[in-house]
């Protein structure tokens, strides 16, 4: 938990596994907010995070979820059977995915990944805004990485969470653009909104919260650029972060395991096939994704066996 933000504002830093917490306190007896849920392996760990970062007495009001990737919102229902009165709001473009629980819609299934099935009370459009203790914050919409996701600005104290549209040294995948949707021109007017902004502090989904926007604005703005000029190494890119992910959350896995999930994870096929085929098989080109993650040290194979680094 970063304590350096002020007393009514709570980071709880996580691993990349799971997305940060941000924790809103309000005045007395109005209930905290909590801003995203991380992944559900580590929703027992968030649950008691949150408890632990809850004033004495002090209830959670609300959840909010600034997109569904399931890095955000895995610990949604774990949270919810705890505090049953937290009122939970998602962006509304895929409200109606959740109510059915389409997993397809909502890239679970897509991407390899897990997140138990909740039932959201309401959304938040962007536009809209909340009050928690002396702080308003407001929604803006942040298209790129995911069509949906919002992220949310206290213009009075210039904080801004960033979500994955803007980390310290980039951003997130940009998930639609690996399904052949252009989107690198809306990760671009999202970076121009933030400059506009103008942040004091930003509080991104993943890593330290950093005061320095216009520095990390030009570090966007260059792997845009690179991945503008080269799509094709967005979607290697993305598909080793897929794979990363992946032993991230097992920790390690036997080599046959891994080529079993790759060749599952619908994502990966519809990526290989959008690249021509880069290799004959998709294992094979799990082996060179493998290699060149191995070489930078995300990952190591020993006796047969894949471990996350």
């Amino acid at each position: 938990m970063d304590s350096s933000l002020g007393s009514d504002l709570a980071v709880l830093q996580r691993g990349w596994l799971s997305s940060n917490n941000i924790l809103l306190h309000g005045h007395d007896n109005d209930g905290a907010v909590l801003v995203d849920t991380g992944y559900v392996t580590h929703a027992d760990q968030t649950l008691a995070l949150v408890r632990h970062a809850l004033r004495p007495g002090e209830s959670l009001s609300r959840i909010v979820n600034t997109h569904l990737h399931s890095d955000h919102c895995g610990g949604n229902a774990r949270l919810k059977r705890a505090f049953p009165a937290a009122h939970l709001v998602i962006p509304p473009g895929e409200a109606n995915a959740v109510a059915r629980w389409d997993e397809d819609a909502l890239t679970y299934r897509a991407t390899g990944q897990r997140c138990e099935r909740f039932r959201h009370d309401g959304v938040l459009r962007a536009g809209g805004s909340f009050t928690v203790g002396s702080r308003t914050w407001t929604a803006h919409a942040a298209p790129g990485h995911d069509p949906h996701s919002l992220i949310l600005f206290d213009a009075g104290e210039g904080v801004l969470i960033s979500a994955d549209a803007l980390w310290a040294n980039g951003f997130g995948v940009v998930f639609p653009e690996l399904d052949g949707q252009s989107a690198f021109d809306d990760v671009a007017t999202v970076l121009d909104e933030i400059e506009r902004m103008a942040p004091r502090l930003v509080i991104p989904g993943h890593g330290a919260p950093f005061s320095d926007a216009a520095d990390a604005l030009a570090r966007a703005r260059s792997r845009l650029a690179a991945f503008r000029a080269d799509p094709s190494k967005h979607a290697r890119h993305a598909i080793k972060v897929l794979v990363k992910y992946h032993l991230l959350e097992v920790q390690h896995e036997p080599l046959p395991m891994l080529q079993a999930w790759f060749a599952a994870t619908p994502l990966v096929t519809r990526v290989w096939q959008r690249l021509g085929r880069p290799e004959r098989t998709a294992a094979a080109w799990l082996d060179r994704l493998m290699g060149e993650l191995m070489a930078g040290g995300a990952l190591r194979l020993h006796e047969g066996v894949v471990h996350d680094t």
